[in-house]
């Protein structure tokens, strides 16, 4: 079974919600507890959003790279019809640039 990245930042947000109730309850909340189940939910978000960056740039390369080698892949990874610009060359130092 693969947990989702919004599940697991689910799973972790109610276990932080969790423990700050059972900590309120002792009367063991304070402002530091608060604090660091923050730093908590805030890690993995950061976590989560970092693993989604780099999924997405990773799709996008393959596909580019499927683009620029004609290999079109599973339909519909590349549109047949998605127009590909060559990029202009840089011009050096020596050519004015």
């Amino acid at each position: 079974m693969t947990i989702t990245p919004q599940e697991r930042l689910a799973d972790v947000a109610a276990a932080v919600v969790e423990v700050a109730a059972e900590s309120g309850e002792a009367g063991t909340y304070t402002g530091g507890v608060g604090r660091a189940l923050s730093a908590v939910v805030a890690k993995v978000g950061a976590r989560v959003a970092v693993d989604a960056e780099l999924r997405g740039f990773s799709s996008g390369w393959q596909e580019a790279v499927a683009t620029l080698s004609g290999d079109r892949g599973p339909a519909p990874a590349v549109p047949a019809s998605a127009p590909v610009f060559p990029m202009p060359a840089r011009r050096g130092p020596a050519e004015g640039a």
